[in-house]
């Protein structure tokens, strides 16, 4: 099975704007994004930019990158205008990997599309323990109630996704940005009106399970910080300096 990777950017982010450009160690943080995708080894990436500096920036640290149109409303749309653009009859799965996430770990990505893979699954994403409870409570932390206990080797399906629990009931994930689907469901998708709960929680997932699409959730060892914050900039700044 084939894969390929879009990577949805835009300058406009509500809480940040211009993030996909600022830079880390010298590197603007949708490269460093790109980077990490093109690392993990599992298709071909493209960055699917919203904004034409996006796309001078990825093309010049070597990168591929399709300007689109500027007005979709999520990120899904967008990759599925590139998706639509190449034109590739070969590609069965696409990878939505998040654009403000510079800190997504290879072996999580690449266990993704392998239980995709596997499985033969529609709509696949990633989950890690939680470590901290206070993250329950915090809206910037997704989180994803699963069918079963999560672990290295299974890919149950999600039950939901909420920005904020109250009470440690099941069994409840980190969710992390980043999903899997076969191009039958992204087509499928991206032709679904925005739910009531999606535009409610802000949450796009949510038009999934709100249609009957099956999500299945894959462990992932590591709960990256997504940049969203000026506050997120500085802590992966740090530890993105601390690496080297």
């Amino acid at each position: 099975m084939k894969t390929l990777v879009i990577i949805p950017s835009r300058l406009s982010a509500e809480r940040l704007p211009g993030k996909p450009l600022m830079k880390i160690k010298g590197l603007s943080i949708i490269s460093h994004v790109f980077k990490k995708a093109e690392e993990a080894n599992i298709g071909e990436v493209i960055v699917a930019a919203g904004d034409q500096e996006i796309v001078d920036d990825v093309k010049q640290n070597g990168g591929q990158a399709i300007l689109t149109k500027n007005e979709h409303k999520t990120g899904t749309d967008r990759i599925y205008e590139v998706f639509q653009k190449i034109n590739s009859t070969d590609i069965d799965l696409i990878m939505n990997l998040q654009g403000d996430e510079p800190l997504m770990n290879i072996d999580d990505i690449r266990n993704l599309n392998k239980k995709m893979i596997e499985s033969s699954s529609n709509l696949g994403t990633l989950a890690s323990k939680i470590q901290d409870k206070a993250l329950l409570e915090n809206p910037n932390v997704v989180k994803v109630l699963t069918k079963e206990n999560l672990n290295q080797t299974n890919f149950p399906e999600a039950l939901n996704f909420k920005r904020n629990i109250t009470e440690e009931k099941g069994n409840i994930y980190h969710h992390l940005g980043i999903y899997s689907y076969d191009k039958d469901t992204l087509k499928k998708f991206v032709s679904l009106k925005q739910s009531t709960s999606e535009i409610k929680n802000k949450l796009e997932q949510l038009r999934a399970i709100d249609n009957n699409i099956k999500i299945n959730v894959a462990f992932a060892k590591f709960a990256p910080i997504g940049v969203d914050t000026i506050e997120d900039l500085k802590a992966v700044k740090k530890i993105m300096e601390n690496k080297s």
